[in-house]
């Protein structure tokens, strides 16, 4: 089954969105920081861009 892109509920520092992108493709959300920081220039605009669009993870 296709995973979707979304917010982590449980693995955030702010938003979610690097725990949630670790989690779709299964590696540690510290790595997914790491790139997010040395991409800062870019990076920033597409973390503002996913926090508006990126839905929370449902709760179960």
């Amino acid at each position: 089954m296709l995973q979707k892109l979304t917010r982590s509920s449980t693995d955030k520092a702010f938003l979610g969105i690097c725990g949630g992108i670790a989690n779709l493709f299964g590696i540690s959300s510290f790595i997914v920081r790491l790139i997010f920081l040395f991409t800062a220039s870019v990076s920033i605009w597409v973390y503002i861009f996913l926090s508006w669009e990126l839905k929370d993870k449902p709760s179960l």
